[in-house]
């Protein structure tokens, strides 16, 4: 997605520019969040078809499940942990919760990592499991239904296709699914425990 296009749609979202500051993303009450909150008020279904916060991720967009997500916030300075993982960029105090930030774009080795206003962090409750991860922006709230999803056919990605639930298609844009807990899960996961509790 072009800057452009992310521009737009931010735009139709909270009438200001793309930005972390005039986007809202550092407190609670904005209308991201808002989104966020209704839609897993309203989606009940655990089947693949439900409501999905899509973000970007180099020149790919990406869907993960609404009900993981707990928060949006910008980019802001994270405390450093000694012998983590590059992708582990530290923790964040999140009102009195020690919380670990994962860059993904880092853990899937994309070329161009930058820090700005753009960056944003999709705090995410995995079972009771609270961990930030960083992405390179966020797009909207979707419901997508059963005609809109389909198998991921072979092709190259960021991401391992064992992570990938399927490829969302609503009119001209396509989404990469995710499902983020299988992603966030195992020995990475075991880091991250152990990052949460320094």
């Amino acid at each position: 997605m072009s800057i452009a296009c992310e521009i737009s749609i931010a735009k139709n979202l909270d009438n200001s520019s793309f930005s972390a500051n005039k986007f809202g993303l550092d407190n609670g009450n904005n209308s991201m969040n808002k989104n966020i909150e209704n839609s897993k008020n309203s989606s009940k279904s655990k089947n693949v078809a439900g409501e999905y916060l899509t973000f970007i991720l180099g020149q790919e967009e990406y869907g993960l499940e609404i009900l993981k997500v707990q928060e949006i916030r910008g980019y802001d300075t994270v405390t450093q942990i000694a012998n983590t993982p590059d992708f582990i960029k530290g923790v964040v105090n999140l009102r009195g919760k020690i919380v670990p930030i994962v860059d993904l774009r880092i853990k899937f080795n994309l070329d161009k990592v930058e820090y700005d206003e753009f960056t944003v962090v999709i705090i995410l409750n995995l079972n009771g499991r609270v961990v930030g991860i960083v992405v390179d922006g966020v797009s909207d709230v979707m419901a997508l239904k059963d005609n809109h999803i389909h198998d991921m056919p072979s092709l190259v990605t960021s991401i391992d296709t064992k992570y990938i639930v399927g490829l969302a298609t609503v009119q001209s844009q396509m989404l990469i699914l995710v499902d983020i807990e299988l992603l966030m899960s195992g020995q990475e996961m075991a880091l991250i425990d152990i990052v949460a509790v320094h």
